[in-house]
């Protein structure tokens, strides 16, 4: 077995240390290429309805934390101007583009489709009328609504419920994703998956495990009381640009950012906002990170512990505070107290002087954020390490008054809300008990299908029906070809979206597959709403699609036709939840802390949903008090190559530790360019390592590799030197998921994405 290495990484940055020294190369994110490519957008031939859209009053459709709504375009929600980064302007562009040619799906069989790439898919075009491909075709063709309309409802109607199902990404609104769950709920079906079951699933059994409730307990305005915030495992620079305006004023009042992240990204060292155009022309940037750490990757509940441990021991933990709001810390403090600081940097790879200097940033701070994305939550122990978190919130009395939290990240721009709107196989009891009272009937209790359940519930012949409400099931999914062969098993799979994805290609039903297109948000004809990664409620006014001549149909609509063929007009008018405003009734009446939806289309006033954000220690847990937990140290020991097979007598390699991952040019399995010149892979096909670790087993830079996993193999890929720490690496997602068994955290089902054994060989 081959253990990873420890130290700090040869990268010339000072790991755990004070950053000056590290930005004297010049390396930074965003800046002129940023503002390079929002002058090549506003000069395109779809510049002007760009700009149009742009200030459509309708939220961002990039991450949670964009901008949008009833303040306008480039507004967030407390009015302030210029909060539009270049992921939205990439989302916008490829909505704009013109319908796929009709003799593309007439001219190109299905085995030639599936040749394409995430972005060759993606530059089709738009979807502007319904397709089917029937078993034994080559090819999908035109079909009418009212065909779809009942093909559709045939196939929910047959089957028992538990072989019913569905899955649904963030992109689209909180009303298709409250009709979606209460029309399958209705059908006594709980099977529910969502994208977020293979991102942020563990934070929200976390942090609802900790304090009650699943969401960033910090608001905007209480983010911009902090002066400390902890940025763990995420990349903020490429997928949630917006973030770091509020990391960039963070510094410039004299805070402090602690950044952890296996590989050290351009961006979080310095960042050129376009909110701040003098300063990314002329001065290369804002500094980012005050303090860098980059551990193995998947040992965060480590580096957590040491820090903890290191509070303990300078006396910096507020333990008044701690035993007057939280339960069951005496185990915790024996379990800090008892875990060796040699377990500790065994398993994390930083020293304990490291994480003395960290916990003692931490400590000179009054009011910290720790804010995290799926480098936490990608990994087989993802709960734990969101609890390792929460935990060091709590010991540092870092949780319940401004400035201070937790903040868990979210990626696509309405995932939250989707978790809000009961699309989760964990439905709160609050919510069930008023869905009941709406429906007259008790809801099934039998337990529904998180995403990966799915797949292997699919693999096994045990579900007939699929709708996917938007997302690239097979895309996202590890191991690429369980999920073609999964999908392959099931009867009836509808797709609504809005573009091609590998998925519709790949992802095939046994009988039918239907591909329908519908509206995006700011071409949708009627309002709806969605909502931020920080408890923000945004409302889309109404808007126009530019396919003059398509024929597509709003989720809303759709949704709610097929409520009406499934379940008449008992207990309540199915067909009349095609109008929004009536949906946000119910929504008032059975979604917690959204009382206020009631009336949003007679006030236009967007809210923050209740009972979420903490300005005190006071908590929905059984006993209003946070709920501490011990968290143990993972073993994360690599195989050895005789696992994957060994290597060759002429062959050299090594075994890593491999983290997937986006590039600067992507969103989800959306790839907008094919390279990434921030990290020096001017390709999809190459692999981030170490230079050392080229240098101890052999290999060359810019060397053509094959990459081995316990599930495929991937060959010529190009070796890229780069800042990730020794024994780790990083691949583009999804190309990469072909490589990987799907292991998953146990605890909430998401799969260990960024913590994936390789074998990487070369002659």
């Amino acid at each position: 077995m081959a253990p990873e290495e420890s130290g700090s990484p040869a990268t010339g940055l000072p790991t755990g240390s004070d950053l000056p020294s590290a930005l004297e190369d010049g390396s930074s994110g965003g800046g002129w290429p940023l503002i390079d490519g929002w002058a090549r957008a506003t000069f395109s031939p779809t510049g002007l309805r760009l700009w149009q859209t742009l200030s459509h009053q309708s939220a961002c459709l990039s991450c949670a934390w964009g901008t949008g709504g009833q303040n306008g375009g480039f507004r967030d929600e407390l009015g302030e101007p210029l909060q539009r980064c270049f992921k939205s302007v990439e989302a916008i562009q490829a909505e704009l583009q013109p319908a796929v040619p009709a003799e593309v799906f007439a001219g190109r069989s299905l085995a030639e489709l599936q040749q394409l790439s995430s972005a060759e898919c993606d530059r089709l075009g738009r979807l502007d009328r319904p397709l089917i491909h029937r078993a034994g075709s080559t090819h999908y063709e035109p079909i009418s609504w009212e065909e779809v309309h009942a093909l559709v409802a045939e196939a929910f109607h047959a089957p028992a419920p538990a072989r019913v199902a569905s899955y649904s990404s963030g992109r689209s609104s909180n009303e298709a994703a409250y009709l979606l769950q209460l029309l399958l709920r209705a059908r006594g079906c709980n099977n529910l998956a969502d994208c977020s079951d293979l991102c942020h699933a563990p934070s929200t059994i976390g942090l609802t495990r900790v304090f009650g409730s699943g969401t960033s307990m910090v608001n905007l305005e209480s983010l911009q009381h902090a002066d400390g915030v902890v940025l763990v495992g995420s990349n903020a620079p490429a997928n949630h640009p917006r973030l770091m305006n509020e990391l960039i004023r963070l510094r410039e009042r004299g805070g402090t950012v602690i950044v952890i992240n296996p590989v050290l990204e351009a961006g979080l060292l310095k960042f050129g906002s376009p909110a701040f155009p003098i300063r990314s022309m002329l001065g290369g940037g804002s500094e980012i990170a005050s303090l860098f750490l980059q551990p193995i990757p998947g040992s965060d509940t480590a580096v957590f512990l040491g820090i903890q441990k290191a509070l303990l021991e300078r006396g910096a933990i507020d333990l008044a505070f701690v035993k007057a709001h939280a339960d069951d810390w005496q185990p915790l403090l024996e379990q800090i107290e008892s875990t060796s600081w040699e377990a500790i940097s065994a398993c994390c790879g930083l020293s304990r002087e490291e994480l003395e200097h960290t916990a003692a940033r931490l400590a000179a701070c009054k009011a910290v954020v720790f804010a995290w994305a799926m480098g936490i939550t990608h990994h087989a122990n993802g709960t734990a390490n969101v609890q390792a978190i929460a935990n060091t919130a709590l010991l540092t009395g870092n949780v319940g008054r401004p400035g201070a939290g937790t903040m868990p990240i979210r990626g696509h721009s309405n995932v939250q809300g989707f978790g809000s709107m009961g699309v989760s196989v964990h439905l709160r009891e609050p919510m069930r008990l008023a869905l009941e009272q709406l429906l007259g009937r008790p809801l099934s209790r039998t337990p529904g299908y998180d995403t990966r359940a799915l797949i292997e519930a699919a693999e096994r012949g045990e579900v007939d029906t699929l709708l996917c409400l938007g997302g690239n099931l097979f895309g996202a999914n590890p191991d690429s070809a369980q999920a073609q062969r999964a999908l392959g098993r099931i009867d009836t799979i509808a797709y609504l979206a809005t573009k091609p994805k590998t998925g519709h290609f790949h992802g095939l039903g046994a009988r039918q597959t239907l591909l329908l297109p519908v509206f995006n948000r700011f071409e949708t004809p009627h309002r709806t709403t969605v909502e931020s990664g920080n408890n923000w409620v945004r409302l889309n006014e109404p808007g126009r699609t530019h396919l003059r001549g398509g024929d597509l149909i709003s989720e809303v609509a759709f949704l709610a036709e097929l409520a009406h063929r499934l379940h008449g007009s008992e207990p309540i008018d199915w067909r009349c939840l095609q109008d929004p405003v009536y949906v946000r009734e119910l929504i008032a009446r059975t979604v917690p802390g959204y009382g206020a939806i009631a009336d949003i289309d007679a006030s236009k006033r967007e809210f923050e949903v209740a009972g979420r954000v903490f300005q005190e220690p006071r908590f929905p847990t059984a006993t209003g008090r946070a709920q501490l937990a011990a968290t143990p140290l993972p073993d994360l020991t690599l195989p050895s190559p005789e696992h994957f097979g060994g290597l060759a007598p002429c062959e050299r390699g090594l075994v890593l530790s491999l983290i997937t991952a986006r590039s600067y040019g992507q969103h989800n399995t959306v790839v907008y360019k094919p390279g990434d010149s921030y990290r020096g892979m001017t390709h999809r096909e190459t692999i981030l390592v170490n230079p050392e670790d080229l240098v101890a087993c052999g290999l060359r830079a810019h060397q053509w590799v094959t990459v081995q996993g316990e599930a495929g193999q991937l060959e010529g890929i190009e070796l890229i030197p780069g800042s990730v720490r020794r024994g780790a690496a990083l691949m583009f997602y999804p190309e990469a998921n072909v490589l990987m068994r799907a292991v998953s955290d146990p605890e909430s089902g998401t799969p260990a994405f960024k913590r994936v054994p390789v074998l990487v060989r070369g002659a």
